[in-house]
């Protein structure tokens, strides 16, 4: 049986995660406030709205607490010369196995909340879809980015 990837995702990744689950929460508490204003103007069930605002509350403080520090721990990937390894998953644990042949371009993206923790994530193109690694630190993520596309070259030419 093949060991599981060693290298980790950046320690910072918890805190854009976190700060990514708040901004996503404060948007969904919006669905209960208009939910709210339709009880008094058409007379709906208000437990209805009581029910959105506990599941939403129950959502954010398991997003905000709970799920960027499992995250975390469970992100793994590896880059050898002839293939890429990712792993990742709580209680379905999916493991990638991406070969550096099928490899067809190698993307940074960075968007402004990973941009402000100085984190990119890589993303990896093939026929059959993409695959990201995400949240990695600028540096790393830049000499991954170039280290795949240069072994993908080389096994291209080798082939």
């Amino acid at each position: 049986m093949r060991e599981d990837p060693k290298q980790c995702i950046d320690i910072k990744a918890v805190h854009y995660w976190r700060w990514t689950a708040i901004i996503k929460s404060i948007l969904l508490l919006l669905i209960p406030g208009a939910y709210y204003l339709t009880v008094h103007l058409w007379q709906w069930p208000f437990w209805i709205a009581v029910v959105l605002v506990v599941l939403t509350l129950a959502d954010a403080v398991f997003s905000i607490f709970f799920k960027p520090d499992i995250t975390w721990r469970t992100w793994r990937y590896e880059v050898s010369e002839h293939e890429i390894d990712l792993l990742h998953g709580v209680f379905i644990k999916t493991r990638t196995l991406i070969p550096m042949v099928r490899v067809q371009h190698v993307d940074t993206e960075q968007g402004p909340l990973l941009r402000h923790f100085g984190l990119s994530t890589v993303s990896i193109s093939t026929a059959a879809g993409n695959h990201e690694i995400p949240a990695l630190a600028d540096e790393v993520a830049a000499v991954l980015r170039d280290r795949i596309s240069e072994l993908a070259r080389v096994v291209d030419e080798d082939v």
